[in-house]
C-alpha cells in the first residue's frame, strides 16, 4: 500500500473528525443541561415530600410537567446527536475501507453524511425546543419580587 495514498485518505477524513469534535462539544452541553434538570426534579420531589402548605405544593407540582418535557427533549437531542456521531464514525471508516477494497462506497459515504446531518439537525431542533421550554419556565416569583422591591 502506498503511504501517499494513506496520507491522502487521512487528509480526507480530517473534516468528519472535526465534525465529531463539534458533536462532542454539543453533547457535553446537552448532558450538562439534562443533569441540571434532573437535579431540579430531585429537589422538587424531596421538597414535595416534606411540604404542608398547599399553595407551595401546587406551585412546585406545576413546575414538574415543564421539567419532564425538558428532560424528554434533551434525551431526544442526545440520542440523535449520538446517532449522528456514530454515523460520522462509520463515514470515516468507509472512507478508509473504500480506498483499500475494490468496491465503490461513494453512495454509502454520501448516505451516511446525509443521515448524520439529518440526525444532527433534528437533534438541534429538540435542543431548541428544550431551550424554549426552559425560557418559558424562567421567571422570578411575584412574592420574591415584592420582597425585593421593599428592600
Amino acid at each position: 500500500m502506498n503511504s501517499d495514498l494513506i496520507a491522502d485518505v487521512i487528509r480526507l477524513a480530517v473534516a468528519p473528525v472535526f465534525l465529531l469534535a463539534g458533536i462532542g462539544a454539543l453533547m457535553n452541553v446537552l448532558t450538562a443541561r439534562l443533569g441540571r434538570v434532573v437535579d431540579r426534579v430531585r429537589v422538587l420531589e424531596d421538597r414535595l415530600a416534606t411540604l404542608d402548605t398547599s399553595e407551595e405544593r401546587e406551585r412546585l407540582i406545576a413546575e414538574l410537567p415543564g421539567l419532564e418535557r425538558r428532560m424528554s427533549n434533551a434525551n431526544r437531542a442526545i440520542f440523535l446527536c449520538t446517532a449522528s456521531a456514530l454515523m460520522t464514525c462509520l463515514l470515516v471508516m468507509m472512507l478508509f475501507v473504500g480506498e483499500f477494497i475494490s468496491f465503490d462506497v461513494s453512495f454509502a459515504i454520501a448516505a451516511l453524511f446525509t443521515l448524520a446531518m439529518a440526525a444532527m439537525s433534528v437533534g438541534l431542533c429538540f435542543f431548541l425546543v428544550e431551550l424554549s421550554i426552559a425560557n418559558r419556565m424562567l421567571h422570578v416569583r411575584g412574592d420574591v419580587l415584592a420582597l425585593a422591591k421593599r428592600d
